[in-house]
């Protein structure tokens, strides 16, 4: 299932990322609870938790300890996930994101909906034929 059908069926934006992961062979289920504390932006409005899950795929992908083992190519890789981010969104901070909105507001729901998805594809064009 795609990030954008798990955030809709009420997980949170971190934890939709790391779903999607999961059923893409990329984290384990250990990712999930791990990804909850980064929703509403660490729960305190920095940075969107649909970015900071989208990291720790990065990570598990390019990081220390995994078949590519260099944590060189993992920051140049999260590097330009926010780079590439940026020329879409004007921040990272899910309170700057969603300022305009009431945080459990249907409007807020669906702008997320849009980051979620957008940072979904991002990564899979990042990542997925480096993890084959």
């Amino acid at each position: 299932m795609e990030a954008l059908e798990y955030f809709k069926s009420g997980f949170s934006c971190s934890e939709s990322i790391i779903k999607e992961a999961i059923d893409l062979g990329i984290c384990d289920e250990a990712f999930v609870s791990a990804a909850t504390a980064f929703s509403g932006g660490m729960g305190s409005g920095c940075l969107c938790g649909a970015v900071s899950a989208s990291q720790m795929v990065i990570g598990a992908v390019f990081g220390r300890n995994n078949k590519f083992g260099n944590e060189v190519v993992a920051r140049a890789k999260a590097k330009e996930f926010i780079e590439k981010f940026k020329t879409k969104y004007p921040a990272t901070c899910c309170r700057v994101l969603s300022k305009d909105f009431e945080f459990h507001s249907i409007e807020r729901k669906e702008h997320c909906k849009k980051i979620v998805d957008y940072c979904s594809k991002l990564l899979k064009d990042m990542v997925m034929y480096e993890h084959v």
